[in-house]
Protein backbone atom coordinates (compact mmCIF):
# COMPACT_ATOMS: atom_id res chain seq x y z
CA UNK A 1 0.00 0.00 0.00
CA UNK A 2 1.45 3.25 -0.83
CA UNK A 3 0.95 7.03 -0.08
CA UNK A 4 0.86 9.56 -3.20
CA UNK A 5 0.78 13.13 -1.70
CA UNK A 6 0.60 16.06 -4.72
CA UNK A 7 2.45 19.44 -4.41
CA UNK A 8 0.24 21.98 -5.59
CA UNK A 9 0.03 25.72 -5.14
CA UNK A 10 0.55 29.11 -7.33
CA UNK A 11 3.48 29.40 -9.31
CA UNK A 12 6.56 30.55 -7.61
CA UNK A 13 5.28 29.47 -3.98
CA UNK A 14 8.18 26.81 -3.53
CA UNK A 15 6.77 23.46 -4.91
CA UNK A 16 9.97 22.70 -6.65
CA UNK A 17 12.73 23.49 -4.41
CA UNK A 18 10.13 21.48 -2.26
CA UNK A 19 9.97 18.56 -4.36
CA UNK A 20 14.10 18.66 -4.51
CA UNK A 21 14.73 18.43 -0.82
CA UNK A 22 11.91 15.59 -0.92
CA UNK A 23 13.38 13.35 -3.38
CA UNK A 24 16.69 14.24 -2.13
CA UNK A 25 17.83 15.46 -6.11
CA UNK A 26 17.71 18.58 -8.15
CA UNK A 27 15.65 17.12 -10.35
CA UNK A 28 12.75 19.51 -10.42
CA UNK A 29 13.42 22.47 -12.46
CA UNK A 30 13.50 25.87 -10.01
CA UNK A 31 12.72 28.49 -12.25
CA UNK A 32 11.22 32.55 -11.14
CA UNK A 33 8.85 32.33 -14.21
CA UNK A 34 5.27 30.77 -14.07
CA UNK A 35 4.68 27.05 -15.67
CA UNK A 36 8.07 26.25 -15.30
CA UNK A 37 7.08 22.63 -14.46
CA UNK A 38 4.83 21.22 -17.26
CA UNK A 39 5.16 17.38 -16.98
CA UNK A 40 4.50 16.15 -13.46
CA UNK A 41 7.35 15.23 -11.67
CA UNK A 42 6.99 11.72 -9.75
CA UNK A 43 9.69 10.09 -7.24
CA UNK A 44 9.23 7.33 -4.30
CA UNK A 45 10.66 8.70 -1.01
CA UNK A 46 11.66 6.92 1.95
CA UNK A 47 9.21 7.17 4.92
CA UNK A 48 11.50 8.42 7.59
CA UNK A 49 10.44 6.17 10.91
CA UNK A 50 13.52 6.20 13.42
CA UNK A 51 12.20 2.90 14.99
CA UNK A 52 13.57 0.92 12.19
CA UNK A 53 16.91 2.27 12.73
CA UNK A 54 16.44 1.26 16.60
CA UNK A 55 15.29 -2.63 15.90
CA UNK A 56 18.70 -2.44 13.43
CA UNK A 57 21.01 -1.97 16.06
CA UNK A 58 19.55 -4.89 17.56
CA UNK A 59 19.68 -7.45 14.73
CA UNK A 60 22.30 -5.95 12.50
CA UNK A 61 20.53 -6.21 9.17
CA UNK A 62 22.14 -6.59 5.67
CA UNK A 63 19.53 -3.31 4.80
CA UNK A 64 17.06 -1.22 6.10
CA UNK A 65 13.91 -0.80 3.72
CA UNK A 66 11.57 2.58 5.12
CA UNK A 67 7.85 2.18 3.77
CA UNK A 68 7.87 4.82 0.78
CA UNK A 69 5.54 7.45 -0.07
CA UNK A 70 5.17 8.87 -3.86
CA UNK A 71 5.56 12.84 -4.15
CA UNK A 72 4.23 14.60 -7.28
CA UNK A 73 5.03 18.26 -8.05
CA UNK A 74 2.47 19.72 -10.15
CA UNK A 75 2.66 22.48 -12.29
CA UNK A 76 1.64 25.99 -10.42
CA UNK A 77 -2.07 26.59 -10.76
CA UNK A 78 -3.57 29.91 -11.71
CA UNK A 79 -7.44 31.57 -11.79
CA UNK A 80 -9.28 29.50 -14.31
CA UNK A 81 -7.57 26.26 -14.00
CA UNK A 82 -10.73 24.40 -14.19
CA UNK A 83 -11.47 26.16 -17.59
CA UNK A 84 -8.17 24.97 -19.08
CA UNK A 85 -6.19 28.24 -17.76
CA UNK A 86 -2.28 27.70 -17.98
CA UNK A 87 -2.24 24.32 -18.58
CA UNK A 88 -5.18 24.12 -15.81
CA UNK A 89 -7.01 20.58 -16.94
CA UNK A 90 -3.70 18.70 -17.64
CA UNK A 91 -2.46 19.79 -13.71
CA UNK A 92 -6.19 19.15 -12.58
CA UNK A 93 -6.27 15.49 -13.82
CA UNK A 94 -2.67 14.91 -12.04
CA UNK A 95 -4.07 16.08 -8.71
CA UNK A 96 -6.85 13.83 -8.97
CA UNK A 97 -4.31 10.63 -9.40
CA UNK A 98 -3.08 11.72 -5.62
CA UNK A 99 -4.59 10.63 -2.10
CA UNK A 100 -3.44 13.62 -0.12
CA UNK A 101 -2.46 17.40 -1.76
CA UNK A 102 0.51 19.22 -0.09
CA UNK A 103 -0.93 23.09 -0.74
CA UNK A 104 2.30 25.25 -0.23
CA UNK A 105 1.32 28.74 0.09
CA UNK A 106 3.86 31.92 0.28
CA UNK A 107 4.43 33.34 3.95
CA UNK A 108 7.38 35.30 3.24
CA UNK A 109 8.02 38.76 1.48
CA UNK A 110 11.03 38.66 -1.55
CA UNK A 111 10.87 41.20 -4.18
CA UNK A 112 13.11 39.43 -6.55
CA UNK A 113 10.79 36.40 -6.62
CA UNK A 114 7.60 37.23 -8.61
CA UNK A 115 4.13 36.54 -7.43
CA UNK A 116 1.47 35.74 -10.37
CA UNK A 117 -0.59 37.74 -8.33
CA UNK A 118 1.38 40.83 -7.57
CA UNK A 119 1.25 40.72 -3.58
CA UNK A 120 1.90 38.13 -0.45
CA UNK A 121 -1.61 37.21 0.75
CA UNK A 122 -1.80 33.31 1.67
CA UNK A 123 -5.77 33.40 2.35
CA UNK A 124 -6.55 35.33 -1.02
CA UNK A 125 -3.85 32.34 -2.53
CA UNK A 126 -5.81 29.82 -0.95
CA UNK A 127 -8.77 30.11 -1.74
CA UNK A 128 -8.05 30.57 -5.72
CA UNK A 129 -6.19 26.97 -5.46
CA UNK A 130 -9.59 25.41 -3.72
CA UNK A 131 -12.21 27.84 -6.07
CA UNK A 132 -10.41 25.89 -8.81
CA UNK A 133 -10.87 22.61 -7.53
CA UNK A 134 -14.85 23.35 -6.20
CA UNK A 135 -14.97 24.46 -10.19
CA UNK A 136 -13.53 21.26 -11.70
CA UNK A 137 -15.54 19.07 -9.54
CA UNK A 138 -18.42 20.92 -10.12
CA UNK A 139 -17.94 20.37 -13.84
CA UNK A 140 -17.25 16.79 -13.75
CA UNK A 141 -20.41 16.51 -11.17
CA UNK A 142 -22.73 18.59 -13.83
CA UNK A 143 -22.27 15.40 -16.14
CA UNK A 144 -23.00 12.90 -14.58
CA UNK A 145 -25.80 14.44 -13.17
CA UNK A 146 -26.87 14.85 -17.03
CA UNK A 147 -26.56 11.21 -17.44
CA UNK A 148 -28.57 10.21 -13.89
CA UNK A 149 -31.43 12.51 -14.99
CA UNK A 150 -31.65 10.01 -18.32
CA UNK A 151 -31.40 6.74 -15.99
CA UNK A 152 -33.37 8.35 -13.12
CA UNK A 153 -36.88 7.69 -15.51
CA UNK A 154 -36.52 4.04 -14.90
CA UNK A 155 -34.24 2.83 -12.26
CA UNK A 156 -35.25 3.58 -8.59
CA UNK A 157 -30.77 3.14 -7.55
CA UNK A 158 -30.00 6.03 -10.29
CA UNK A 159 -32.63 8.79 -8.60
CA UNK A 160 -32.13 8.40 -5.32
CA UNK A 161 -28.09 8.95 -6.55
CA UNK A 162 -29.46 11.95 -8.74
CA UNK A 163 -31.08 13.57 -5.74
CA UNK A 164 -27.81 13.22 -4.09
CA UNK A 165 -25.62 14.68 -6.76
CA UNK A 166 -28.20 17.27 -6.92
CA UNK A 167 -27.62 18.21 -3.24
CA UNK A 168 -23.67 18.00 -3.72
CA UNK A 169 -24.04 19.97 -7.00
CA UNK A 170 -25.88 22.94 -4.77
CA UNK A 171 -22.98 22.79 -2.46
CA UNK A 172 -20.73 23.39 -4.51
CA UNK A 173 -22.27 26.16 -5.99
CA UNK A 174 -22.07 27.59 -2.71
CA UNK A 175 -18.41 27.76 -2.90
CA UNK A 176 -17.87 25.16 -0.28
CA UNK A 177 -15.46 22.25 -0.88
CA UNK A 178 -16.77 18.44 -1.30
CA UNK A 179 -15.29 17.41 1.76
CA UNK A 180 -17.28 19.64 3.84
CA UNK A 181 -20.43 18.04 2.85
CA UNK A 182 -22.93 16.95 5.06
CA UNK A 183 -24.25 13.65 3.58
CA UNK A 184 -20.57 11.82 3.23
CA UNK A 185 -22.17 9.09 4.84
CA UNK A 186 -24.57 8.16 2.15
CA UNK A 187 -24.44 4.98 0.34
CA UNK A 188 -24.81 6.91 -2.69
CA UNK A 189 -22.06 9.93 -2.15
CA UNK A 190 -19.65 7.06 -1.17
CA UNK A 191 -20.10 5.69 -4.68
CA UNK A 192 -20.46 8.43 -6.42
CA UNK A 193 -17.23 9.41 -5.17
CA UNK A 194 -15.39 6.42 -5.97
CA UNK A 195 -16.52 7.51 -9.33
CA UNK A 196 -15.76 11.19 -9.89
CA UNK A 197 -12.78 11.01 -7.12
CA UNK A 198 -13.51 14.74 -6.07
CA UNK A 199 -10.58 16.65 -5.81
CA UNK A 200 -11.78 19.22 -3.06
CA UNK A 201 -12.40 16.08 -1.31
CA UNK A 202 -8.92 15.10 -0.61
CA UNK A 203 -7.20 15.88 2.70
CA UNK A 204 -5.00 18.81 2.64
CA UNK A 205 -2.23 19.72 4.46
CA UNK A 206 -0.82 23.37 3.57
CA UNK A 207 3.18 23.90 3.91
CA UNK A 208 3.74 27.43 4.77
CA UNK A 209 6.68 28.59 3.02
CA UNK A 210 8.37 30.62 5.13
CA UNK A 211 11.90 32.29 5.11
CA UNK A 212 14.78 31.61 7.68
CA UNK A 213 14.21 34.00 9.82
CA UNK A 214 10.65 33.27 10.45
CA UNK A 215 11.05 29.44 11.65
CA UNK A 216 11.99 30.41 15.03
CA UNK A 217 8.30 32.33 15.26
CA UNK A 218 5.46 32.88 13.20
CA UNK A 219 5.02 36.12 10.95
CA UNK A 220 1.59 37.29 10.10
CA UNK A 221 1.11 35.44 7.06
CA UNK A 222 1.50 32.33 8.97
CA UNK A 223 -0.88 33.17 11.70
CA UNK A 224 -3.60 33.99 9.84
CA UNK A 225 -2.86 30.84 7.60
CA UNK A 226 -3.03 28.46 10.97
CA UNK A 227 -6.41 30.47 11.32
CA UNK A 228 -7.68 29.49 8.44
CA UNK A 229 -6.49 25.94 8.31
CA UNK A 230 -7.86 25.07 11.79
CA UNK A 231 -11.13 26.85 10.47
CA UNK A 232 -11.54 24.27 7.84
CA UNK A 233 -9.95 21.26 9.45
CA UNK A 234 -6.58 21.09 7.81
CA UNK A 235 -3.63 20.38 8.78
CA UNK A 236 -0.76 23.16 8.53
CA UNK A 237 3.19 22.74 9.09
CA UNK A 238 5.70 25.83 8.64
CA UNK A 239 9.15 25.14 6.59
CA UNK A 240 11.53 26.94 4.85
CA UNK A 241 11.79 25.20 1.04
CA UNK A 242 15.26 26.69 0.29
CA UNK A 243 16.40 25.61 3.91
CA UNK A 244 15.19 22.23 3.21
CA UNK A 245 16.74 22.33 -0.41
CA UNK A 246 19.84 22.98 1.34
CA UNK A 247 19.52 20.23 3.89
CA UNK A 248 19.65 17.57 0.84
CA UNK A 249 23.94 17.51 0.91
CA UNK A 250 24.44 17.71 4.20
CA UNK A 251 25.21 14.35 5.94
CA UNK A 252 22.67 12.71 8.53
CA UNK A 253 24.63 14.31 11.63
CA UNK A 254 25.14 17.32 10.03
CA UNK A 255 21.34 17.62 9.11
CA UNK A 256 20.83 16.49 13.16
CA UNK A 257 22.90 19.42 14.35
CA UNK A 258 21.55 21.79 12.28
CA UNK A 259 17.93 20.59 13.12
CA UNK A 260 19.13 21.49 16.58
CA UNK A 261 20.45 24.65 15.97
CA UNK A 262 17.11 26.07 14.32
CA UNK A 263 14.91 24.26 17.44
CA UNK A 264 13.80 21.40 15.45
CA UNK A 265 13.66 17.49 16.41
CA UNK A 266 12.69 17.17 12.49
CA UNK A 267 12.18 18.64 8.96
CA UNK A 268 8.78 20.50 7.94
CA UNK A 269 9.19 17.81 4.77
CA UNK A 270 9.62 14.66 7.60
CA UNK A 271 6.97 16.40 9.14
CA UNK A 272 4.57 16.18 6.10
CA UNK A 273 4.90 12.50 5.25
CA UNK A 274 4.53 11.80 9.00
CA UNK A 275 0.98 13.71 8.69
CA UNK A 276 0.42 12.63 5.26
CA UNK A 277 0.41 9.28 7.12
CA UNK A 278 -1.98 9.85 9.84
CA UNK A 279 -4.67 11.78 7.59
CA UNK A 280 -4.78 8.89 5.82
CA UNK A 281 -5.18 6.51 8.39
CA UNK A 282 -1.82 4.78 7.96
CA UNK A 283 0.00 2.67 9.95
CA UNK A 284 3.44 0.67 9.73
CA UNK A 285 4.53 -2.83 10.82
CA UNK A 286 7.81 -4.36 11.20
CA UNK A 287 9.49 -7.36 10.12
CA UNK A 288 13.07 -7.95 11.23
CA UNK A 289 15.61 -10.53 10.27
CA UNK A 290 19.55 -10.56 9.52
CA UNK A 291 18.70 -10.26 5.89
CA UNK A 292 16.64 -7.59 6.30
CA UNK A 293 14.67 -4.86 8.68
CA UNK A 294 11.53 -3.51 7.06
CA UNK A 295 8.55 -1.22 7.12
CA UNK A 296 5.22 -2.27 5.80
CA UNK A 297 2.02 0.34 4.93
CA UNK A 298 -1.25 -0.95 6.25
CA UNK A 299 -4.66 1.14 7.63
CA UNK A 300 -5.18 1.14 10.62
CA UNK A 301 -7.65 -0.98 11.87
CA UNK A 302 -6.45 -4.03 9.10
CA UNK A 303 -6.61 -7.73 10.73
CA UNK A 304 -3.17 -9.75 10.82
CA UNK A 305 -4.04 -11.31 7.70
CA UNK A 306 -4.57 -8.55 5.42
CA UNK A 307 -1.58 -7.15 6.98
CA UNK A 308 0.52 -10.72 5.81
CA UNK A 309 -0.99 -9.80 2.07
CA UNK A 310 0.68 -6.35 1.54
CA UNK A 311 3.92 -8.96 1.76
CA UNK A 312 2.45 -11.61 -0.70
CA UNK A 313 -1.53 -12.25 -1.39
CA UNK A 314 -0.62 -16.01 -0.86
CA UNK A 315 0.44 -15.03 2.96
CA UNK A 316 -3.21 -13.74 3.24
CA UNK A 317 -4.89 -16.49 1.74
CA UNK A 318 -3.03 -19.41 3.43
CA UNK A 319 -2.88 -17.41 7.20
CA UNK A 320 -2.49 -19.47 9.94
CA UNK A 321 -0.84 -16.60 13.31
CA UNK A 322 1.26 -13.83 13.64
CA UNK A 323 4.19 -14.06 15.85
CA UNK A 324 4.23 -10.51 17.27
CA UNK A 325 6.74 -8.30 19.27
CA UNK A 326 5.18 -4.66 20.66
CA UNK A 327 8.06 -2.34 19.36
CA UNK A 328 8.56 -1.21 23.00
CA UNK A 329 8.91 -4.34 24.01
CA UNK A 330 11.21 -5.49 21.28
CA UNK A 331 13.82 -2.72 22.27
CA UNK A 332 13.21 -2.75 26.28
CA UNK A 333 14.40 -6.83 26.15
CA UNK A 334 16.71 -6.54 23.06
CA UNK A 335 15.48 -8.15 20.48
CA UNK A 336 12.96 -11.51 19.67
CA UNK A 337 14.55 -14.37 21.53
CA UNK A 338 15.01 -12.27 25.14
CA UNK A 339 11.28 -11.15 23.88
CA UNK A 340 10.52 -14.82 24.26
CA UNK A 341 11.58 -15.96 27.32
CA UNK A 342 10.05 -12.33 29.14
CA UNK A 343 6.88 -14.13 27.86
CA UNK A 344 6.34 -11.27 25.50
CA UNK A 345 6.39 -12.40 22.26
CA UNK A 346 2.05 -13.06 21.54
CA UNK A 347 0.63 -15.38 19.19
CA UNK A 348 -2.25 -13.65 17.10
CA UNK A 349 -5.04 -15.24 15.00
CA UNK A 350 -6.73 -13.60 12.39
CA UNK A 351 -9.13 -12.06 14.34
CA UNK A 352 -6.19 -9.49 15.59
CA UNK A 353 -5.89 -6.01 14.77
CA UNK A 354 -2.52 -4.92 14.07
CA UNK A 355 -0.51 -1.87 16.28
CA UNK A 356 1.44 0.72 14.64
CA UNK A 357 4.92 -0.64 15.04
CA UNK A 358 4.25 -4.21 15.55
CA UNK A 359 7.26 -6.44 14.83
CA UNK A 360 5.55 -9.53 13.11
CA UNK A 361 6.53 -12.85 11.38
CA UNK A 362 3.58 -14.54 10.03
CA UNK A 363 3.08 -18.55 9.47
CA UNK A 364 1.22 -19.33 6.90
CA UNK A 365 0.40 -22.47 4.41
CA UNK A 366 1.42 -23.00 0.66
Amino acid sequence: MGLSIGIVGLPNVGKSSTFNALTKAQNAQSANYPFCTIEPNKAVVEVPDARLHHIAKIINPEKILHSMVEFVDIAGLVKGASKGEGLGNQFLANIKETDVILHLVRCFDDENITHVEGSIDPIRDVEIIDLELILADLATLQKRIEKLARQAKADKEAKAMLELAEALQKHLEEGKPVRNFEKQDNEEFYLLNRELRFLSNKEVIFGANVSEDDLAGDNTYVTRLKEYAQKNGCEIIKLCAKLEEDMVSMSDEEKKEFLESMGCSESGLEQIIRTGFYKLGLISYFTAGVKEVRSWTIKKGDSAPVAAGVIHKDFEKGFIRAETIAYDDFIKYGGEAKCKEAGVLRIEGKDYIVQDGDIMHFRFNV
